[in-house]
């Protein structure tokens, strides 16, 4: 998380919706080899609970087994010029917004996996409305049974939440517009858009 408290964010609810809406992130975990991170979708299993899989392949999935982990989920983020704050002085610097979360990590029952699976699939299947949701019912049987085998399940309890919105706060209202407006024309439009919704 950032040092400066102006870039804290701790709204926990905040936190959670934000993780659902950008729902792929990096797990890091400390293995016998050294630090570890693997790339994974997930889906909030409940208020504080995190599910993901991994391939079977994936040396990570081998090292997991229990133990504490991070999960980084990384938002919007854009170069920002001092030449857009209208002041002067300014250096260049980097906007952007992340969440660390961090927690005990176990491996989930293989009988657990289907539904793990269901759920990833039915929250992103939403997204792509109106299109007919996605439902492993359209394949043919047995070959969704069979290619579980290539992966295992976890969950992380989540007991640390961080969070980061590097947005300017620490500018002016007027400097903050500018910035936004710059991105926008540079075609940074998400950056920009958090911007607006969150701080103007």
């Amino acid at each position: 998380m950032h040092p400066n408290f102006h870039f804290h964010w701790r709204d926990r609810e905040e936190l959670r919706a934000f993780v659902a809406a950008q729902p792929f992130g990096m797990i890091f975990m400390e293995t016998a080899d050294g630090p570890a991170v693997a790339h994974v979708p997930f889906v909030w299993l409940d208020d504080d609970r995190i599910g993901f899989h991994l391939s079977s392949s994936n040396k990570l999935a081998s090292d997991i087994g229990s133990g504490r982990a991070l999960i980084v989920v990384n938002g919007p983020h854009a170069y920002v010029s001092p030449d857009w704050y209208g002041l002067e002085d300014q250096v260049p610097t980097w906007n952007y917004v992340a969440v660390e979360l961090k927690g005990e990590v176990s491996a989930i029952a293989p009988e657990s996996l289907p539904t793990l699976i269901d759920m990833l699939s039915q929250e992103n299947e939403k997204r792509l409305a109106p299109k007919a949701i996605w439902t492993r019912d359209k394949m043919t049987p047995g070959v969704f049974e069979r290619m579980l085998g290539a992966i295992v399940g976890f969950e992380m309890h989540v007991t640390d939440w961080h969070g980061t919105r590097k947005l300017g706060q620490n500018k002016s209202v007027e400097a903050r517009a500018s910035v936004s407006v710059a991105l926008s024309a540079a075609g940074e439009e998400a950056t920009a858009a958090f911007m607006r919704e969150t701080f103007l």
